[in-house]
């Protein structure tokens, strides 16, 4: 696994080169969580690699990402106040029908969208893996962290993902990108989480890593 770190960051713990390496370490920890409770819920081995983890500047995360003018398939989970955020799971709409297809067993009845089924499977991916790095996070920080209930959004990334943080903007100057690969049987779908901690939870983070590694003080 590659950890990467931009340049242009700011001088707070949580965004220098060590700091997105102990993410890195407690984002392993989540994904394995999630490989184990999805190969449960399908009733065959699936497997997800946590393949890089780096801190990009708010500014640059759509050119960052790719994600101009890209149709998509978002699932976002958003955290409760007062530790506040959103894990946001993102998929190119190509992916999400093999993702789906997967997972109900059969071929997609629909050319374009998602029916009920598809959708349920989809949200419940959401659900899986939101809760796997919320209950990493939580561990991390030593405080509960509760997820609402996740949702669906099919349209460009780059608007989806800007609306979420205009939210943000005022809150922090980065976000913790993670991309995973999803494998089952010979199938890959390659997607990645985007992580928008809010401030409390950033402060949090910042604590935790602080505590666990003086030197970053």
């Amino acid at each position: 696994m590659r950890t990467l770190n931009n340049q242009a960051l700011t001088s707070s713990p949580v965004t220098n080169s060590e700091a997105v390496g102990l993410f890195a370490q407690m984002l392993s920890s989540a994904t394995r969580e999630a490989s184990i409770a999805m190969s449960r819920w399908v009733g065959s081995v699936v497997d997800l690699s946590l393949e890089e983890v780096r801190a990009v500047p708010l500014p640059d995360v759509a050119t960052t990402l790719g994600l101009e003018a890209v149709p998509s398939v978002l699932v976002i989970v958003s955290l409760r106040p007062p530790l506040s955020g959103d894990i946001i799971l993102h998929f190119d709409e190509e992916n999400a029908r093999g993702l789906a297809r997967q997972l109900v067993g059969r071929p997609l009845k629909n050319k374009a969208g998602f029916n009920e089924l598809e959708q349920s499977a989809l949200l419940e991916t959401g659900n899986i893996l939101g809760c796997a790095y919320v209950n990493a996070l939580s561990r991390m920080i030593n405080h509960e962290l509760i997820p609402v209930a996740p949702w669906l959004v099919c349209d460009f990334a780059e608007s989806v993902i800007e609306q979420a943080l205009i939210q943000q903007a005022e809150r922090s100057d980065y976000v913790i990108i993670s991309r995973t690969r999803f494998r089952r049987d010979d199938g890959d779908l390659n997607w990645f989480v985007l992580f928008l901690p809010g401030p409390s939870l950033q402060k949090a983070m910042e604590h935790s890593l602080q505590a666990s590694s003086p030197h970053l003080k």
